[in-house]
Formats: structure tokens, sequence, C-alpha cells
């Protein structure tokens, strides 16, 4: 029989009509909310993550949507959620974990990782990391861009208040005094350069919860379901944030912008601030003069909460789905490339073998402030997160 022939004809059809649909078949399409939410060309970068998975992995599509601040990322994936469209993943606070697993949204992590290789992959994060990716024994959601709180100072302001440039304050009595020495007034007694500055919108929870690290307590239990807001600990910490603006004079007053305190810093109007590591290369970037970054200073104890955003894998999606979120955030958080993320956003890679990368190696050596963060690690608490997490905060 030739391949004229109409019943060969009509075989090889079918054949090739098959052929397309299992390749059709064999494609799996995730899409996760990412929050953009810190400065610097991160959209790109996370394309680019995009595009270089699906090269590798050319049975899945990955489709980022960008989706706001933090804030508004997880009021756009609850009502995704409920409307029974979620995205199959999102990148979220890690201390949205219980508001999530309240609304029944996403799935255990560690439900999902079943081969010996997926369970190894769960154990590599920095233990800190985990205090709010896991409970009731289970892992809810994977670590990615990560940070905690760092103080950053001006080298060149430091030198002119007759300070040692290379030494950031150790405690609360040193950046007291070292912020009255580096504030600077008019003539009629008006401040054009502030000591320091702590932002107290945005995320004031988060900042409030370096000093009463510092002062040795912590804001509510590890279940989610106490807080401990009036502990004279939690007062006392308050006092001292309240006291640098009204009583030391070395803060500005009222409220502190989140998003414009980089700026400020830029520009000279404050010699310190505290920031997320996060904004590490941002700061690089775009200080004209030298800079320093370190630990909090201590009152009672070194620390500071740890932050920023997990991956979660949301329930109203299929098999085929979550695994294909598995393997890419598996992917993702490789050592070479948590290593890469890290160095291109100032985020803390979220593993330590990813400071063993060449890479990193290398990048720690030109830049020793990338290695400051996770030094605190070792000194850092989990973030603010119960249930009913946003009415809390």
């Amino acid at each position: 029989m030739t391949l004229t022939h109409p019943l060969k004809r009509a075989a090889v059809a079918a054949a090739a009509a098959l052929c397309v649909g299992s390749a059709w078949a064999q494609t799996t399409e995730i899409s996760f909310y990412y929050p953009v939410a810190v400065g610097g060309p991160i959209t790109k970068l996370i394309d680019g993550y995009a595009a270089d998975f699906m090269k590798e992995n050319p049975g899945i599509k990955v489709t980022p949507i960008y989706s706001g601040t933090y804030q508004e990322s997880i009021v756009k994936a609850l009502t995704a959620h409920k409307s029974g469209q979620p995205p199959v993943a999102s990148v979220l606070l890690s201390t949205d974990m219980f508001t999530l697993i309240d609304e029944d949204a996403i799935l255990p992590v560690s439900d999902l990782a079943r081969t010996p290789e997926d369970q190894a992959w769960l154990k590599s994060f920095y233990p800190a990391f985990m205090y709010n990716s896991q409970t009731g024994g289970k892992v809810w959601g994977v670590p990615f861009q990560r940070s905690t709180i760092v103080l950053y100072w001006n080298k060149s302001l430091f030198k002119e208040a007759g300070l040692d440039p290379e030494r950031a304050p150790r405690n609360w009595a040193e950046m007291t005094d070292f912020a009255q020495k580096l504030t600077k007034r008019d003539a009629q007694g008006n401040a054009t350069q502030w000591g320091v500055q702590v932002p107290s919108s945005g995320f004031p929870y988060w900042l409030f919860q370096g000093f009463t690290t510092q002062n040795g307590i912590e804001l509510m239990n590890e279940a989610g379901t106490e807080t401990y807001f009036d502990k004279p600990a939690v007062i006392e910490a308050l006092q001292y944030w309240v006291d640098l603006s009204r009583k030391h004079r070395v803060m500005a007053p009222g409220v502190i912008e989140w998003g414009t305190t980089p700026r400020d810093f830029f520009e000279r109007k404050t010699a310190m601030m505290w920031t997320t590591t996060g904004n590490l290369t941002n700061v690089r970037n775009n200080a004209k003069f030298d800079f320093g970054v370190a630990m909090l200073p201590a009152n009672k104890r070194l620390g500071s909460p740890t932050g920023g955003g997990n991956f979660y894998i949301f329930k109203k999606s299929t098999p085929a789905q979550q695994q294909a979120a598995l393997k890419f955030m598996r992917w993702i958080t490789s050592p070479e490339r948590a290593a890469q993320w890290g160095i291109d956003t100032g985020y803390v890679a979220v593993r330590p073998d990813a400071f063993e990368t060449p890479a990193m190696k290398q990048y720690v050596v030109t830049f020793p402030p990338a290695a400051v963060a996770r030094d605190q690690l070792q000194h850092s608490v989990a973030e603010l997160s119960t249930h009913e997490n946003q009415r809390v905060t």
C-alpha cells in the first residue's frame, strides 16, 4: 500500500494528530503571583528565571503575574482563591502562612515533597527562615526572598562628626550617642541632617520587632495564638523608639516613610538608617559615598526578626500543576540560583550551601556587607505572625 492510498493518509493524519495532542497534554501551565515591593530591576530578573526554567523544562509554562505590594498581593491571591481561579503558586510574606492556612488556600509543601531528594531540599534552608515556614509538623512555605533588618551608615558623615567611620553603634546607648553627634541643625534650630531614621510606615511592626528582640522579648508565641504587646519589655522598647525622636531629637518627628528612607540616606538627610537587607543592591548602586552595613545594635541581646517572602502552592490546582510548581521552586532555590538572587538583589541567600558557591564566595570577598545579614541569622527570631494576621499587624 503506497503513501497515497486513502487509508494510509488517514493513518498518518491520525498519528500526527495523536502526537500533537500528546505534546499539548504534556504542557503544564503554572502562574504565580509575585510582589514588587523593593526597588531595583526585580521583574526583569524574575522574567529571566522563568525563561531559563522553561528552556530546561519545555513541558512546563511559567507565567509570573506582578501583583503590587505584599499587602496587595495577599488580597488578590485570596480573592482569586475564593473566586475559584487562584494562581498555582505565589510569593507572599512568610507571615501570611497562618492566614493562608485559615482560608484553606494552600497545601503543605512537605506533603508534595515525597522523594528523598525533595525531603533533603526542604531541610537545606537556614533554620531561622523556617520559623515562619512551618507549623503543626508540616512545611507550608519555601523561603525565597528573605531578609533581616540591618543598619546602614554613611562613613563620610561619621568622619565629619569625629566618629570612627569603620564602626557602627553596637548598642542602644551608642546609637543614641552617635546619632546626637550626627544630627545637624541650622541657625533656627531646624534639623538639616538627622542622626538616624527607622521607618514607621509600610512594615512598622517589623521594625518595632527589631527593638523588642533586642530588648529580649518576642511579640507572639510559636503557635500564633497569643501576642505580648503589653509586656513591660515591649513597652520599654517602644519608649526607646519614641525617645529617639521626642526626647533625644535625633530622628524626624512623625511618621517616617518606608519607601523614602533609602532616598533620604542617599541625599544625606540621615546618617544612619534601619531597613531591609533587600535594599542592599539598591544602596550599593545609588549611594554616592562609602557606606557600611552592620547588625542592628543590641540592648539586652543582638537580634532582628527575619522577613520577606515565601513560595506557597495553592490548593485549587491540579496534581500536575502542583508537581510542576514544586519543580520550579526546587529549581529557583538551588544553591547557584539562590546565590545569584542574593547577589542581584541583596536578599539573603536562603541556604548555607549558596554561600559556598564560587560566585557568592567571590562576591563576599569583594563586598563584605553581603555577609552581614547572613551572620545576623544566628540572632534572628520569627517575624510577627499570628492567626487573623492582617488584623493583628
